[in-house]
């Protein structure tokens, strides 16, 4: 599957390498490592080649699976979200009306 922004394809294809070492340094075989996250080696193989079809709960998986403590900042991404806070802060008005006594 072909993503159409080329530093997303980018990204994957990083972090499926990091995946697939970090596995590797920790001398799991595949077969293993996908029954740990219950996929075929297949869905495993392309999880590590950074294929964007490989579903999200699956690279969470990974993640807890190699490294729980990595499953923490991944959940967290946007916890803080300069870019939303702009936005947000921008759709602020200008002044502030007084409430009509009712």
């Amino acid at each position: 599957m072909s993503f159409p922004f080329l530093p997303v394809e980018r990204a994957l294809a990083q972090l499926g390498g990091s995946l697939k070492t970090a596995r590797r340094r920790r001398n799991i075989k595949t077969e293993l490592m996908a029954q740990r996250l219950g996929v075929s080696r297949k869905t495993l193989n392309r999880l590590e080649k950074g294929e964007a079809g490989v579903s999200i709960g699956t690279l969470a998986t990974a993640i807890y699976a190699l490294d729980p403590e990595k499953l923490t900042a991944f959940s967290t991404l946007f916890a803080t979200d300069a870019i939303g806070q702009r936005v947000a802060d921008r759709a602020l008005p200008q002044r502030i009306r007084r409430m009509p006594k009712l």
